[in-house]
C-alpha cells in the first residue's frame, strides 16, 4: 500500500497521525509525508529563509525514523492559498505518489493552512483522475480514499475510526522531538508542552478505542470514495 499524509507545517503530521504513519511503515508500506508550507513564520528568533531551511531539515530528520519520503510545497507558512495553481500542485503530488489513502486535515480545523491543506486534497482528488487535465505526472486510474486526521487536542473532532498506536506512541514522540526548533517554542509561545499533549490525546482517543494509546480519523464520504474494507492499519 502506498499512503500520502498532507499537512499544513512541517510538525503537523508527528502531531495529528505521526503513530499511524509508523505503523503502516512498520508494515511494510510506501509513505510519504508532505508538508503544504515551509515553517518559515515558525519563530520569532529566526529570518523566514533560515527558519525554512532549519524546518525542512528536521521533517526530513523526523522522516527518516519511520523511512518515510518527503515531499516538500515550499509555500510560506501562513501564507497559503486557494487558488488553481495550488490545486493543480497538489493535484500533481497525487498522481506522483499513486496513494491508495491520502491523510490531510480535518476540514474544519483551527488553522487556516491547515483548512487550506484539506481543501487542497479535496479539490485536487478529482483533476488527478481528468484524462484532459495534463500535468508533468500520469493521470491516476481511480479516486484516491481521504482520510483526516485529527485536531490539535482534539478539538471539535469526533473519530469514526481508530487505530491502535499502542506500539508507535514512542516513535510518534520521537518524530516530534526532532522538530526542535518547535519543541521550546511551542511550550513557551502556547504555554503547553506538546509531548504532554501527544500522550494526553493519545490516552483519550485510547479510551474510545478500548486500548492504551490511539488515533483518530474520520473518511470523507463522497461519490467514488467510498470502501469495503478498513485501510487504515
Amino acid at each position: 500500500m502506498t499512503v500520502l499524509a498532507l499537512g499544513a507545517h512541517p510538525d503537523d503530521l508527528e502531531l495529528l497521525c505521526g503513530g499511524t504513519l509508523a505503523k503502516y511503515a512498520q508494515r511494510g508500506d510506501k509513505v510519504y509525508m508532505c508538508s503544504l508550507t515551509n515553517g518559515n513564520m515558525g519563530h520569532p528568533q529566526y529570518k523566514p529563509a533560515d527558519m525554512a531551511r532549519v524546518r525542512k531539515k528536521e521533517m526530513e530528520t523526523s522522516a527518516s525514523l519511520i523511512g518515510a519520503e518527503v515531499i516538500w510545497l515550499d509555500v510560506d507558512d501562513e501564507m497559503s492559498v486557494i487558488s488553481l495553481e495550488a490545486r493543480l500542485m497538489v493535484t500533481d503530488v497525487l498522481r506522483m505518489t499513486k496513494p491508495d489513502v491520502v491523510i490531510t486535515h480535518y476540514d474544519q480545523d483551527y488553522h487556516v493552512d491547515h483548512r487550506n491543506a484539506s481543501q487542497l486534497v479535496f479539490e485536487a482528488a478529482p483533476l488527478a483522475c481528468v484524462h484532459n487535465i495534463v500535468t508533468q505526472y500520469p493521470v491516476l486510474d481511480k479516486q484516491v480514499l481521504i482520510y483526516y486526521m485529527d485536531t490539535l487536542g482534539a478539538i471539535n473532532f469526533l473519530p469514526t475510526e481508530y487505530v491502535d498506536i499502542s506500539d508507535t506512541i514512542e516513535t510518534k514522540q520521537n518524530m516530534f522531538r526532532c522538530h526542535v526548533s518547535q519543541d521550546e517554542w511551542m511550550l513557551k509561545a502556547t504555554g503547553f508542552d506538546m509531548h504532554e499533549l501527544i500522550d494526553a490525546v493519545a490516552r483519550v482517543r485510547g479510551y474510545a478505542a478500548g486500548c492504551k494509546y490511539a488515533e483518530g480519523f474520520r473518511r470523507l464520504e463522497a461519490w467514488y470514495r467510498g470502501a469495503t474494507t478498513r485501510i487504515l492499519p
